[in-house]
C-alpha cells in the first residue's frame, strides 16, 4: 500500500508517499510557507489559512495522482495554534499560530492570559495555546461573530480532504491546545465553564484507528496527530527504548511512557494508543545557533564582507576549540522558557583567551544540547527503564555533526538518524497505515524505519 504524509509547519509544509511495504519514501516534497499576514502588533503572528490550504492540497494532490492508487493520507503539523471556523467548516478568521504572544498580555489584574486562564482551570498553559489565544481573543472581544468552533490548521486541512464541515481531532493535537484532561483523554469541560468557556466550542476527539471520512477519490483520512508526536513516531523504531531528540527551529527531548506524570519542566503529551511522551521543549533550540550566525554576519558587514552564510566556518572554528582549558558556558534560553518567558540566558567564562568565535559558537551548541539534557535528567527517575538508543532528528542536528557528536557524548548513547528527513511526515503516514488497516498498530509500522549506515556516532 502507497500512502501519503502531509505536515504543516510553521515555515514549510512537507508532503511525502511511502511505499507500506518497504518503508521506502517514493517521493518527498517540501515548499516555503509563505502564508504570513502583515500584524498590526510585534506580538502577532498570523498566516492565512486558505493560502496554506492551496499549497498542502497541491502537494497532496501531486503525489497522489503519481502514485496511484493510494490507500491512505496522514497528517500533522504546528501543534498549538488556532483558527475560528463557522458552521460550514469555512475559516473566519487567520491562523493565530504557536508563536503568537498575546497570551503574555494582560487581561485581569495586571495577569497575562495564560496566567489568569492557568488559575482559573488549575492547567499549565502558556502563550500560543490554542485555548489561551482563544480566551485572550474572547476577553477583548476578537472572536469573529460567525465562529462557531475552532480547529488546529492540520485538523482543518484534514477536514477539507474527507469532506467535513466539523473538526475532530486526534487526542495528541488536542492536548497541544490545552484543557484536556489526560487521565480522561477528552476536554476537560467543567475547567473551562469554570473559565467561562463554552464546551461547545471546542472540536470532537478522534479515537486511535479512526478515520475522517474519504477524499472524493476515496482515499481514507486518517485524524491528523501533534506534530511532536508525529516525529517521533516517524523517527523512532522502538518507543519504549529509545529518546528523541530534535532540533529545528526549536528543539525537544521526547520519552515514552505508559502513563502521564507531572514534573516541573517536562510535559506529558498523549501519543497513541493510550500511550504518552515526556516532552523537554526549549523555546531557542536551532534558533540559538541561527541568531548567532546573523550576529557573526553583521558583525563582519561591518567590515565591508559579503553577507554569505557561515555555519560550515563556525562549525569549523567550534571543533578546533573542543579539547582546550578554556571553555565559556552559555545558556540559550535566549527566548526563555514556557513556565518563564521573560527568562533570558547568558555567558559565563568571559575572559581575554575565550573572547573568540571558536568559544562562544561551542558554547552555544554545548548550550542547546545542556538546555535539552536538562528536561531528560528530570524525567530520567521517573521512566524505570535505562534507553538503549538515540535519535537525532531535524535540520538543525542533520546538518551539523559537531551537534551530532555533543548530543550523542552528553546523553552517553549512539545517536542515530533516520535515513528520511521529513521525520513528522513520514510519522503522518505511519498513521494513515493504521487508519487504513494495513498495520494493525503504530509499533508495527515503525519496523519500517530505516537509520543511516551504522551509528553516526557510537560510545
Amino acid at each position: 500500500m502507497r500512502v501519503i504524509g502531509l505536515d504543516i509547519g510553521t515555515t514549510t509544509i512537507a508532503a511525502l508517499a511511502l511505499d507500506g511495504e518497504t518503508g521506502e519514501v517514493l517521493q518527498s516534497r517540501t515548499v516555503p510557507n509563505d502564508a504570513g499576514v502583515p500584524a498590526g502588533n510585534g506580538w502577532e503572528r498570523l498566516q492565512d489559512p486558505r493560502q496554506i490550504e492551496t499549497l498542502a492540497l497541491g502537494l497532496v494532490g501531486e503525489l497522489a495522482r503519481r502514485f496511484a492508487p493510494v490507500g491512505g493520507i496522514g497528517l500533522t503539523g504546528q501543534m498549538h495554534g488556532i483558527l475560528y471556523l463557522d458552521r460550514e467548516g469555512r475559516p473566519v478568521s487567520p491562523l493565530y499560530t504557536w508563536q503568537d504572544g498575546r497570551g503574555d498580555l494582560p487581561v485581569e489584574g495586571g495577569k497575562s492570559a495564560a496566567q489568569a486562564l492557568g488559575e482559573r482551570t488549575g492547567y499549565s498553559l502558556a502563550s500560543g495555546f490554542g485555548t489561551v489565544t482563544h480566551y485572550y481573543n474572547r476577553r477583548r472581544g476578537l472572536v469573529p461573530a460567525e465562529a462557531v468552533t475552532g480547529s488546529t490548521i492540520h485538523g482543518y486541512l484534514g477536514m477539507k480532504l474527507a469532506g467535513r464541515k466539523t473538526p475532530l481531532l486526534h487526542l495528541s493535537d488536542a492536548a497541544g491546545w490545552g484543557l484536556v484532561s489526560l487521565e480522561k483523554g477528552r476536554f476537560d469541560e467543567q475547567a473551562m465553564m469554570r473559565a467561562g468557556l463554552d464546551p461547545a466550542f471546542f472540536p470532537g476527539i478522534a479515537a486511535d484507528g479512526a478515520v475522517l471520512g474519504e477524499t472524493a477519490q476515496g482515499i481514507p483520512v486518517a485524524p491528523a496527530v501533534g506534530d511532536n508526536q508525529a516525529a517521533f513516531l516517524g523517527a523512532v523504531r522502538n518507543m519504549k527504548e529509545s529518546v528523541l531528540v530534535n532540533v529545528g527551529t526549536g528543539s525537544q527531548v521526547s520519552v515514552w511512557t505508559p502513563a502521564p506524570v507531572s514534573l516541573p519542566s517536562a510535559e506529558a503529551r498523549p501519543c497513541t494508543e493510550g500511550a504518552f511522551l515526556l516532552v523537554g521543549s526549549s523555546l531557542c533550540g536551532g534558533r540559538a545557533y541561527a541568531a548567532l550566525e546573523g550576529f557573526y554576519r553583521e558583525a563582519a558587514a561591518m567590515a565591508g564582507a559579503p553577507p554569505a552564510p557561515l555555519y560550515d566556518a563556525m562549525e569549523r572554528e567550534a571543533e578546533a576549540c573542543i579539547g582546550s582549558a578554556g571553555r565559556l558556558r552559555v545558556d540559550t534560553r535566549f527566548s526563555g522558557t514556557r513556565q518563564n518567558p521573560s527568562l533570558r540566558g547568558g555567558i559565563a567564562g568571559l575572559g581575554l583567551d575565550t573572547l573568540h568565535p571558536g568559544f562562544l559558537t561551542l558554547g552555544v551548541l554545548e548550550g542547546i544540547v545542556e538546555e535539552l539534557h536538562g528536561f531528560y535528567r528530570e524525567m530520567e527517575p521517573r521512566l524505570g527503564r535505562k534507553p538503549t538508543a538515540l535519535v537525532g532528528a531535524g535540520n538543525g542536528l542533520r546538518k551539523n555533526r559537531l551537534l551530532q557528536k555533543l548530543f550523542s557524548a552528553r546523553f552517553g548513547l549512539p545517536l542515530h538518524i533516520p535515513v528520511h528527513r521529513e521525520e513528522a511526515a513520514y510519522g503522518a503516514a505511519l498513521t494513515a497505515l493504521v487508519g487504513a488497516g494495513a498495520a494493525a498498530g503504530i509499533a508495527e509500522t515503525q519496523a519500517l524505519i530505516r537509520y543511516q549506515a551504522g551509528a553516526a556516532f557510537g560510545m
